[in-house]
């Protein structure tokens, strides 16, 4: 089968065996995946990664022991918890200290022909949802996951910071759940998509707003982003950080402890509530897609995602169209 393998920086396609499919687990037929920022730190060097890389899917399964699931299209969780230690008996496997990560930890990537997860992983995506929709689930369920940390921030300002696919899909999701959401970018053509869904946004010019959000999100994917967002947050304000950035990024920790700023690390969270957002059109995803390709060409699909006013690259098992 055809996979993706990244080593050193450096993206190709391989002809490799189709994986075994284990005890428990579902053997899925790639439809479509995304390329998102985490894909292309993995390429600047995050977590030293050698392999198959890729999280955001939506797939067929072929072959799975719950014999409901076969032919369905489903989406996937992307963290494989162990199951059994205290982390997973609380529901929070995403923090198993034993797990895999799809794509990112020990475990091959969604950028195969063939890739396998658990079956509780798993979520059929309903009728309704396009295949170009589902693939954002992943990265939509990341954007929700700020309302399950910080449900007092309904109905409240929020900053976001940043115009990129997640901080495009933070502020409609906010701003869908009652949020006053302003958001700040470089691009006004992307800050568009937002302000078509009642968003109001700003291109960032010399100077940001100081001390003005009891909320602000940082989605710059920059290391400039949690010194801006830690700026321009009220005192006992929350910054909630979605940056996943490789290498260190400095920080003056005064203004954090004189200001009594709270800082919420934020990353996967639940699929149901995405399902929802787009079953109802709650969101814009399709103007996010900036272009689509075919597998057997993803070096050039890497290097179109990483190339400047890219949004979201889609890479299609078998030719678009």
């Amino acid at each position: 089968m055809i996979s993706v393998h990244l080593d050193s920086g450096v993206v190709d396609v391989r002809d490799v065996a189709r994986p075994r499919r284990p005890e428990g687990f579902a053997l899925i037929r790639l439809l479509i995946g995304g390329i998102c920022n985490t894909d292309l730190e993995l390429q600047r060097g995050y977590y030293g990664f050698s392999g198959t890389p890729g999280h955001e899917f939506v797939g067929e399964v072929v072959e799975a022991d719950s014999a409901h699931l076969i032919g369905k299209r489903v989406v996937g969780e992307i963290n494989l918890a162990c199951g059994k230690c205290v982390w997973c008996a609380r529901g929070l496997g995403r923090h198993c200290p034993q797990r895999t990560v799809l794509g990112i930890v020990q475990h091959p990537g969604a950028f195969s022909e063939f890739l396998t997860l658990p079956e509780r992983n798993l979520h059929v995506v309903p009728e309704g949802i396009p295949l170009e929709a589902a693939v954002f689930v992943e990265p939509l369920a990341a954007a929700c996951e700020i309302l399950d940390q910080v449900p007092a921030l309904r109905g409240s300002k929020v900053a976001v910071l940043g115009d990129g696919k997640l901080g495009l899909l933070i502020a409609q999701v906010l701003q869908a759940n009652g949020c006053k959401v302003l958001q700040f970018g470089k691009h006004a053509e992307k800050l568009r998509i937002s302000a078509a869904r009642g968003v109001t946004t700003e291109v960032i010019g010399a100077t940001l707003p100081v001390s003005s959000f009891p909320y602000v999100v940082d989605a710059t994917g920059s290391p400039e982003g949690l010194r801006s967002a830690v700026k321009m947050v009220e005192p006992r304000g929350t910054v909630i950080l979605k940056s996943t950035v490789h290498g260190e990024v400095p920080i003056d920790t005064a203004p954090v402890i004189v200001n009594e700023i709270t800082l919420v690390g934020s990353r996967c969270g639940r699929f149901e509530p995405a399902l929802d957002l787009l079953q109802r059109r709650a969101v814009d995803v399709a103007s996010l897609v900036s272009e689509r390709m075919p597998l057997t060409q993803a070096t050039a699909a890497f290097a179109a995602a990483a190339r400047s006013g890219i949004l979201k690259v889609l890479l299609y098992a078998q030719e678009a169209g």
